[in-house]
């Protein structure tokens, strides 16, 4: 195959699977052509305790495409994305054509280098206030996307929000279909998929947040009692629009990661419907929160592993792998 000789694609294609997906379940296909590649929703790792409607993995595979755009664009080619290029495939997410040639911006650069530095670090944080300089920065980066980035505790709303995160936290504890399906994608060892024991996070031995991967093994820690939480949000909840918030979620990363800053997903409150709408009615009512993490300043963490691209690519016409 033409693309897969290409030094531009191939990087790209690196770059594309270190997108965060929930569980670490790398919910993407990339299918390619002599200039472009299509990203697919694997809809076999759609997972159905805590995203039945597939709304998350189209965030991760959102956060995929900006991650393809951002090394196309620093390898000094230009990208012209096409959302929901098929409509009788609604698999077919995004087709990403490459152009002609392209002088990358400082920025791209910045953020493309992000890229393999960027991971969901589950450790405590320090208690540094993050400037109003990166507050900006990051609700700028949403924007650039099409989303809005609430920071709650700039409206008031740190103590609720928390308090929806640990309660839909403690009803997925009860429930033993979404406990299953942690636990098979939860890894002893290290493998390609999954969240390895590893890059858990502490027990919190106190803190306004309920973390998700733990690992038992540590002695408890204190998190950091006044977190940086912000909201992911959207005008609408279309998936064309989800895929636009994975956009916006991985730019908000990157420029995180650039500055410095690490990050964590918070996901409970919007992987239980009615909780969800308990924090859409909290932000106001007019917007759809899509996706929760604290931002702040952390220890050094782990990565988690990705599958190689040979088993996440192949050629649009024949199906075969690279």
């Amino acid at each position: 195959m033409v693309l897969t000789r290409s030094p531009v694609v191939t990087e790209a294609l690196r770059a594309a699977v270190r997108a965060p997906s929930p569980h670490n379940s790398q919910p993407w296909i990339f299918e390619l052509g002599p200039d472009t590649v299509d990203v697919v929703l694997d809809e076999s790792r759609i997972l159905d305790a805590c995203d039945p409607d597939a709304r998350e993995a189209r965030l991760a595979c959102g956060a995929a495409l900006l991650n393809l755009r951002l090394a196309i664009a620093a390898a000094g080619r230009v990208s012209e994305v096409e959302l929901a290029p098929e409509r009788a495939r609604p698999s077919l997410l995004a087709r990403v054509t490459l152009g002609p040639r392209h002088r990358p911006t400082a920025a791209e650069r910045r953020l493309a280098a992000a890229i393999p530095r960027r991971y969901s670090n589950r450790h405590p944080f320090t208690d540094e206030p993050v400037p109003l300089r990166l507050r900006t920065a990051v609700r700028e980066a949403a924007r650039e996307e099409g989303a809005r980035l609430v920071l709650v505790d700039e409206a008031g709303l740190l103590e609720a929000t928390a308090g929806l995160i640990r309660r839909a936290d403690h009803v997925q504890g009860l429930d033993t279909a979404f406990q299953r399906e942690l636990r098979a994608w939860t890894r002893q060892t290290a493998e390609d998929d999954g969240v390895p024991t590893y890059a858990g996070g502490p027990r919190s031995a106190g803190g306004l947040l309920a973390g998700r991967y733990v690992n038992e093994g540590g002695a408890p820690r204190v998190f950091e009692q006044d977190p940086l939480v912000a909201v992911l949000t959207t005008p609408n909840d279309a998936p064309i629009s989800q895929v636009r918030a994975g956009c916006a979620m991985q730019r908000v990363l990157l420029t995180a990661t650039d500055a410095g800053l690490s990050a964590s997903f918070y996901s409970q409150p919007v992987e239980i419907t009615a909780i969800r709408a308990e924090l859409r009615d909290l932000l106001g009512g007019t917007v759809h929160p899509q996706t929760v993490f604290r931002l702040g300043y952390g220890y050094p963490g782990v990565k988690t592993p990705r599958r190689p691209i040979e088993e996440v690519a192949r050629d649009r016409d024949t199906g075969e792998r690279p």
